[in-house]
């Protein structure tokens, strides 16, 4: 049997966020208000060759794929990157050294604009909606930030880590990963993540916080032709 995580894009979209679902004959996407990323069930580059009808019109899709694959038709490659996948069973969890506080939609607009300057990875407009988001603030403008997205059964994913340019360096990406981390564990869940596999100091923070390598897929952006 497949681990959850081998396909957790598809995993999720089956189960705990189907509501969130576009569906094209055997593949499912997160409906583009929640973010791009989409899947088959074996994610085989056969499997995905209707992947045209769930990209619209100056729109684009992403995949976790095992293996680099040649664009299904009416789509080109936009972008191409090897990621990792990372999972913690425990949490290090020291005292927090910061005050967070728990976001709501109210924050929404100023959660997409400190993504969009910080760029953690894809936040549409509603992505603050697939699960629990914590952030820290300064002087009333918030700074940092990081929350939930995927939800395969028995795992959820830690997203959207970010902090403000002028405030990094003072832990508070750290903090909010625990808190989110702790809370996904409470629930009797396994944290995960994803990050760019070249980018060392992010996957570095995160071994400290007790998350390790588990597979290593490409991402792959589909754009339409």
């Amino acid at each position: 049997m497949n681990h959850q995580l081998d396909r957790p894009i598809w995993n999720a979209l089956a189960t705990r966020q189907a509501a969130c679902a576009q569906i094209a004959g055997g593949l499912r996407r997160f409906d583009p208000a929640f973010g791009p990323f989409g899947a088959s069930e074996d994610g085989t580059a056969e499997s995905l060759a209707g992947l045209a009808a769930l990209v619209p019109e100056g729109g684009h899709v992403a995949l976790l794929l095992d293996e680099q694959v040649a664009p299904p038709p009416g789509l080109v490659l936009r972008q191409m990157a090897r990621v990792v996948q990372m999972i913690a069973e425990q949490i290090e969890s020291p005292p927090a050294s910061v005050d967070f506080q728990e976001l709501t939609a109210a924050d929404a607009p100023e959660m997409r604009a400190l993504a969009g300057l910080t760029k953690p990875g894809p936040f549409a407009e509603r992505t603050h909606e697939l699960g629990r988001f914590v952030g820290v603030r300064h002087d009333g403008r918030l700074i940092a930030m990081a929350g939930e997205r995927m939800k395969p059964k028995g795992f959820t994913e830690i997203s959207g880590v970010c902090t403000h340019p002028d405030y990094r360096g003072c832990g508070h990406a750290a903090v909010l990963m625990r808190e989110v981390a702790r809370n996904i564990v409470a629930r009797g869940e396994t944290p995960f993540l994803h990050a760019f596999a070249d980018n060392t100091n992010a996957i570095a923070l995160y071994e400290r916080l007790g998350f390790v390598i588990r597979w290593q897929p490409m991402l792959m952006v589909f754009g339409r032709a």
